[in-house]
């Protein structure tokens, strides 16, 4: 395949960008090929060389999107020589950090892999990546008496949930952008104390 130009490179990323921002506005259904173009600041035609179908322009940004979301989680939890506790503060300092970044992420994930027809999440392997990780590993050894998934799923609503609760929170006036911030931040030191609570009770 030809090596791209410096100029192509830069139409595509721009397209690239747009649809970033469009489809985390909109969603994929509501999105149209032409609000894309519209948003990048070129014509249809030009849009439709790049990428020859929204579908396809749709499943480069949501791989992206899973791999900011996954990025962080995967490495630690398969790091055979860290410990669980070090794991826990890795996986919450890190996702709080992404999502801090990137906090409309979580909800526009998870809206659109609740669709039937999302591919994006059939071709990823859940058994390798997470359910036979050295984390789950270590878990079990920790407390066989508990599913390790139930201790995952504690980990992670505690570090996603508030940035999926965030826009219920700011206007409800429970909380500012300012302050939610700050919130998250502590958060990072919180959940390694908590998650050391669960897994040392009995």
């Amino acid at each position: 395949m030809p090596k791209m130009s410096n100029i192509e490179q830069s139409t595509e990323e721009k397209i690239k960008e747009a649809a970033r921002k469009v489809f985390m506005r909109k969603g994929f259904s509501a999105t149209r090929t032409r609000d894309i173009a519209e948003e990048a600041g070129i014509n249809l035609a030009l849009l439709n060389y790049y990428f020859r179908s929204k579908k396809k322009l749709f499943d480069e940004i949501m791989q992206e999107k899973f791999k900011k979301l996954f990025g962080v989680i995967v490495p630690i939890l398969n790091d055979t020589a860290t410990s669980l506790e070090t794991k826990v503060e890795l996986v919450a300092s890190g996702y709080i950090q992404v999502l801090l970044e990137n906090p409309d992420l979580p909800i526009f994930i998870f809206n659109e892999i609740r669709k039937e027809d999302s591919s994006i999440v059939q071709n990823i392997k859940f058994d390798k990546i997470i359910v036979n990780s050295s984390f789950m590993n270590q878990l079990k050894e920790r407390r066989n008496d508990v599913n390790p998934i139930q201790f995952l799923i504690s980990i992670l609503g505690m570090t996603i949930f508030p940035f999926i609760a965030k826009p219920m929170m700011l206007f409800s006036g429970m909380t500012n952008e300012e302050t939610f911030t700050v919130l998250m931040h502590e958060r990072k030191e919180l959940i390694p104390i908590w998650a050391k609570a669960m897994l040392e009770s009995k």
